[in-house]
């Protein structure tokens, strides 16, 4: 009786052994199959039919549906970026031509001795030629930064050469308002794509030079530990705290600026850019006063990507107070 149990016992030892053994043999074959699909999945190499069908567990059979229908998806958004790509170029190219015509055609009517009230038609058409011109460019830009046509390539260099570059393109502007520009620069190294973060800057001092009719633009360059904040002050009619959260979306324009030229892309589009980089832009403003625009350029590669995060308001976070 005693020899029969101790049998018995042994083999249930010996099934309870083997079936672990199995189960975690098994198991190791799955994680393996498992660890070969995503492999493939990242590398952009997975085949669903490469995978034997009839010798895969259920999760690896849900897996690999799921990620044929992730490459299938990708492919299709890869379709689809290149047919938005083919329509911005057909958009750009279409209307290049015709805007050109009307401006050339306009300032040609201008050099005739016309009555008033027809040249006055006439200075309007041009200028709403021009506004169109800046804004289907402005949404050219947009709509390639957006869709991943263009990507930035953010590169280590002294920040300050891209201020400088932005700064002498609206010399002559703050020249002919009468304003006083205060330049105050410091070499600093910072991770940005020079052509984008020009623009970004660009589109700053346009909106300090246009909302300043008196007093002084400054420009600063200043270094923190982890970003380089370039700064952009004016001495204009302000924006008022209730609106200073909405001048970043687009198209948006204040009823008290609806008299001056814009589209309202600017202060968003350099927004994108500067987020693209890795850094955020900074606004503080008070009506009557003027107003100041804190572009920060993350110093490092590793700041660009750890450092901000954005919240469900779509602000950035992680920084703590740099003024």
């Amino acid at each position: 009786m005693n020899k029969v149990l101790i049998v018995i016992t042994v083999a249930s030892i010996l099934i309870a052994v083997g079936t672990v053994i199995y189960a975690r043999r098994r198991q190791a074959r799955v994680m393996e199959g498992l660890g070969e699909m995503l492999e493939q999945a990242m590398n952009g190499t997975f085949i669903e039919s490469a995978f034997d069908e009839t010798r895969r567990s259920a999760l690896e059979n849900r897996l690999a549906q799921y990620l044929a229908a992730s490459e299938l998806s990708v492919r299709n958004i890869a379709g689809e970026k290149n047919k938005i790509k083919t329509l911005i170029a057909d958009i750009s190219h279409q209307t290049k031509t015709p805007i050109a015509n009307i401006l050339l055609y306009t300032e040609m009517l201008q050099e005739k001795n016309l009555e008033q009230e027809e040249a006055e038609y006439v200075d309007s058409l041009h200028q709403q030629a021009e506004k169109l011109q800046f804004l289907i460019a402005s949404l050219v830009k947009l709509s390639r930064l957006e869709t991943g046509i263009i990507s930035l390539k953010p590169e280590i260099g002294d920040i300050s050469e891209a201020v400088e570059q932005a700064v002498d393109q609206y010399r002559e502007k703050v020249t002919e308002k009468g304003l006083k520009l205060v330049e105050n620069y410091v070499k600093a190294d910072a991770v940005f794509d020079c052509k984008w973060s020009v623009e970004a800057l660009c589109n700053l001092l346009d909106n300090a030079v246009k909302y300043t009719d008196s007093g002084e633009i400054t420009v600063g360059v200043k270094p923190y530990e982890l970003f380089v904040c370039v700064k952009i002050a004016d001495t204009g009619i302000g924006i008022p705290e209730e609106e200073q959260a909405k001048v970043f979306s687009r198209f948006y324009r204040s009823v008290k600026t609806a008299s001056q030229e814009g589209v309202g892309i600017g202060l968003y589009l350099s927004r994108e850019i500067l987020a693209e980089e890795g850094g955020y832009l900074k606004l503080m403003s008070k009506p009557g006063t003027g107003s100041v625009f804190s572009a920060y350029f993350p110093r490092s590669i590793s700041a660009s990507g750890d450092s901000m995060s954005k919240n469900s308001d779509g602000k950035y976070t992680g920084i703590g107070d740099l003024e």
